[in-house]
């Protein structure tokens, strides 16, 4: 990170993480959809650990659920020292998007298959936020 992207502290500002964290999501979830995505969701995103000038940020996106026009995607962030190789996990999120044609609307998009049990789970947990995800969209709407 550079000191454009930080605080006087030297602390890379949160939003410009997120802002990473987002093209980091839509890149997995246009992989999986082969189709152009957009960002309908994040949820909650806690900063455990502050990433600082001078870091390397790593991010992992995975898509974890797989609806008919929409995924979730997991984004973990891990801060490395490019000295030492220290890393630390410094925080993570899930990204709600949706899959679009070339006209802009919602378009269908492959199921998401487990192959371990560990990815069974990943799933299960997933589908737990998109059912309260729904039924928070019906008590904001």
């Amino acid at each position: 990170m550079m000191p454009e992207h930080a605080n006087t502290h030297g602390n890379v500002h949160g939003g410009w993480i997120m802002k990473l964290v987002d093209e980091a999501g839509a890149l997995a979830s246009t992989r999986h959809a082969a189709h152009r995505t957009v960002t309908v969701a994040i949820d909650q995103m806690v900063f455990r650990h502050p990433i600082h000038i001078g870091d390397l940020v790593l991010f992992n996106a995975e898509v974890t659920y797989a609806g008919r026009t929409s995924m979730e995607v997991e984004v973990n962030v891990i801060a490395e020292n490019p000295i030492s190789s220290e890393q630390i996990h410094t925080n993570a999120a899930y990204l709600v998007y949706v899959a679009i044609d070339d006209a802009g609307r919602p378009t269908r998009i492959p199921p998401l298959i487990a192959e371990t049990p560990e990815e069974q789970t990943r799933m299960d947990t997933a589908i737990e936020r998109h059912l309260r995800r729904l039924s928070q969209k019906d008590t904001i709407s």
